[in-house]
């Protein structure tokens, strides 16, 4: 399996594509417990994503992403643009000098997700995008484990991050915006889970 910028790069289109496509959605969704800017910033950073990559080159994969990364930190607002811009950002750390495959991309999704911790602080359960990435990094290292290449693992990974999105709906928020509202945030489906739950769908598309 060979694996290399273009296909990161095509990732980051397609997301674009994906998130242009859903961005009243994800701001519907938000508006109901958060500022309604979800949709609109996740447009926004990644149509700044995509612009980078037409004017630019990039030698590896690891710059590529950290590239990414850099312009969601900058041209996002909100808390999703430092979030995001972070998993990028370590996301492709990881893959500094790393061979593209299953176990490294893993590998390089955990540093990602580590760094949405760091910064956001959420547990299990709060309401938030981990819920649904904490069930996909599980997924795909159960798929690799079972011998799966990166397309298959990603599609195991984006199932359980969409069965994570949908468990946040009955959940009450414990962080963010989101938590102000106590029980009224009960019954909305968590707008981060739902923009993570794109992403690695996309990525299971055009990673394959």
């Amino acid at each position: 399996m060979s694996m290399g910028v273009d296909d990161f790069a095509n990732w980051m289109r397609d997301a674009a594509g994906v998130l242009h496509e859903n961005a009243a959605y994800l701001t519907e969704l938000d508006a109901a417990i958060g500022d309604a800017d979800h949709g609109s910033n996740m447009d926004r950073g990644f149509a700044a994503v995509v612009a980078v990559l037409d004017e630019s080159s990039f030698e590896s994969v690891d710059e590529l992403m950290k590239k990414a990364g850099m312009t969601l930190v900058s041209k996002v607002g909100g808390a999703s643009g430092p979030l995001y811009g972070t998993f990028f950002l370590r996301f492709g750390a990881a893959l500094a000098g790393a061979e593209i495959t299953p176990a490294t991309v893993g590998e390089a999704l955990k540093a990602g997700v580590g760094g949405i911790l760091a910064r956001g602080k959420a547990e299990l359960g709060d309401k938030t995008m981990y819920d649904a990435w904490a069930p996909a990094l599980e997924a795909y290292d159960s798929a690799v484990a079972g011998g799966a290449d990166v397309g298959g693992a990603l599609t195991a990974a984006a199932e359980a991050a969409a069965k994570g999105r949908d468990a946040t709906t009955p959940l009450v928020a414990r962080k963010g915006r989101a938590s102000y509202l106590g029980e009224r945030s009960a019954g909305h489906q968590d707008p981060g889970a739902t923009s993570t739950t794109l992403l690695l769908e996309s990525a299971a598309r055009t990673l394959a």
